[in-house]
C-alpha cells in the first residue's frame, strides 16, 4: 500500500475517533455530573408581629332616650285624705297630690283620694274608710291629728301619716299620744319663710311689706311662717315696716279657704304702702293674687304677692302669675313620698319627722325669673341657716 493511501486512511481514522470522543464527552456531562444546585433561597426576614387594625369606631348611640321603665308594681295601696277643699286648691292639697302621684309612678303603689265636708266633720269617717281598704293612710293637715290617733289605735296593722302633725293638741280635748303606727310629717316653715322674707326686703321699693296668715293660734303653726318671714326681711333691712294680719282664729278654720277675705286684707295692705305681701293661708291665697293684679292695674305701680306651700306661679291662674314674686316651698309632696317609701322598705319612724332646709324640705321658688338677680344672696342665707350660723325664730 503506498504511503499516500496509508496517510489518507490514517487521517480518516483520526476524524472518526475525534468525533466519537466528542460524543462521549457530551454524554458524560449530562449524566455523570449532578445538575448545578439551585441557589438556596435568601432567608426571608422575620415577619413583624401582626398588629390588628384599629377597630372601626362604634357608631354613636342614638340620642333618643329610651322610655322610662314602668315601675315595679307593689301590693301596697294608699288612701289619701285631703284637707278641706281637696285637690285643686293650687297650694297645700295640690302639693300632697303631687306626692301621691310620684309614689304611684316611682314606687308602683295604687291609691284613692277623698276630701272632707266643708265643715270637716267627717274626717274620722274618711280615715276609717281608708284604713278598711288600704295599707297606708295619709291625712293632709294637722286637723286630722285627733281622728288619726283614734283610728290608728283601732287599726294597729295600718300605717298612718299626718301632714303638719307634731301632736300640737290645739283643741279643747287632749289628744291621745300617737301609737307606733303613726308618723307626723312636719316642716321647718320658719326657715323657708326666712328666705322669702329676705326676698321681699331685697325687692321692696317702698320699705313696707305684709303677711297674711290663714288661722291664728293653731298651736303656733302659722305663726312660724310669720316669724321666719319677719326675721328674713329684717336681716336685710332692720328698719323695714311689716304689716301682719290673720283671716280667722282657731277654732274657726275657714281662714284657709276664704279668698274673698284675703283679697280684702291684701288690698288694705297695698293701700297702706306695702308693695309685697306673703300669705300662709292655703286656698285663701287666690284672693291675694287677685288683689295684686287689681292694685297694679288700678295704680299703674306694680305690687307683688308671695305664694306658699307649692310653686304657685305654676298652679295659680295664668292671669295673676306675673304678680307672684316667688313662693315658699313646703315640700308636702316630698314628705308623703318619703313616708310611703319608708313603709315599703320597713324604715318608717313613728312620731314627728321634720323636713327642713338641710334636706330641701322647705325652700323658695324661682319660676318667672323674678328673683334670679338676688338668688345668690338668698342661697347665702340658706347656707348660713343650714350651718347654724343663723338661728331662725319660730315665734313672731
Amino acid at each position: 500500500m503506498n504511503k499516500r493511501l496509508l496517510a489518507l486512511i490514517a487521517l480518516l481514522l483520526s476524524f472518526t475517533m475525534l468525533a466519537a470522543a466528542c460524543g462521549d464527552d457530551d454524554d458524560a456531562e449530562t449524566v455523570a455530573e449532578p445538575a448545578p444546585a439551585e441557589p438556596e433561597p435568601a432567608a426571608e426576614p422575620e415577619p413583624e408581629p401582626a398588629t390588628e387594625p384599629d377597630p372601626e369606631p362604634e357608631p354613636e348611640p342614638e340620642t333618643t332616650e329610651a322610655p322610662a321603665p314602668e315601675p315595679e308594681m307593689t301590693d301596697i295601696s294608699v288612701g289619701l285624705v285631703f284637707d278641706i277643699g281637696g285637690r285643686g286648691d293650687q297650694s297645700f292639697n295640690d302639693s300632697a297630690a303631687a306626692g301621691i302621684e310620684r309614689a304611684a309612678a316611682e314606687l308602683g303603689i295604687t291609691f284613692t283620694e277623698a276630701s272632707p265636708e266643708p265643715d270637716g266633720s267627717n274626717r274620722g269617717e274618711l280615715l276609717q274608710l281608708a284604713a278598711d281598704a288600704h295599707d297606708i293612710v295619709v291625712g293632709v293637715g294637722f286637723l286630722f291629728e285627733g281622728d288619726a290617733a283614734a283610728v290608728g289605735a283601732e287599726n294597729p296593722d295600718t300605717k298612718f301619716g299626718v301632714v303638719d302633725s307634731a301632736m300640737l293638741n290645739f283643741g279643747a280635748d287632749p289628744i291621745a299620744p300617737y301609737g307606733d303606727n303613726i308618723a307626723g310629717l312636719v316642716f321647718a316653715e320658719h326657715e323657708g319663710s326666712f328666705l322669702v322674707g329676705a326676698a321681699a326686703a331685697l325687692k321692696s321699693e317702698t320699705g313696707t311689706i305684709g303677711f297674711i296668715g290663714g288661722v291664728a293660734n293653731v298651736g303656733g303653726l302659722i305663726e312660724r311662717f310669720e316669724a321666719g318671714f319677719n326675721a328674713g326681711a329684717r336681716a336685710v333691712n332692720p328698719d323695714i315696716e311689716i304689716i301682719g294680719d290673720y283671716i280667722t282664729e282657731a277654732p274657726d278654720f275657714d281662714g284657709f279657704n276664704a279668698p274673698d277675705r284675703a283679697k280684702e286684707i291684701a288690698l288694705a295692705m297695698y293701700e297702706s304702702g306695702a308693695d309685697i305681701v306673703y300669705h300662709a293661708a292655703g286656698g285663701s291665697g287666690a284672693g291675694l293674687f287677685q288683689a295684686a293684679l287689681e292694685q297694679s292695674e288700678a295704680t299703674g305701680s306694680k305690687v307683688w304677692a308671695i305664694g306658699v306651700d307649692s310653686d304657685q306661679y305654676n298652679t295659680a291662674d295664668a292671669g295673676v302669675r306675673d304678680y307672684i314674686l316667688t313662693s315658699m316651698l313646703k315640700r308636702v309632696d316630698v314628705s308623703i313620698f318619703e313616708m310611703i317609701r319608708s313603709v315599703i322598705d320597713g324604715t318608717m319612724q313613728p312620731g314627728p319627722t321634720t323636713y327642713d332646709l338641710s334636706v330641701d324640705g322647705v325652700g323658695y321658688s324661682t319660676s318667672g325669673g323674678f328673683v334670679d338677680d338676688i338668688a345668690d344672696q338668698l342661697d347665702a342665707f340658706k347656707a348660713q341657716i343650714v350651718s347654724g350660723e343663723i338661728s331662725v325664730p319660730t315665734e313672731p
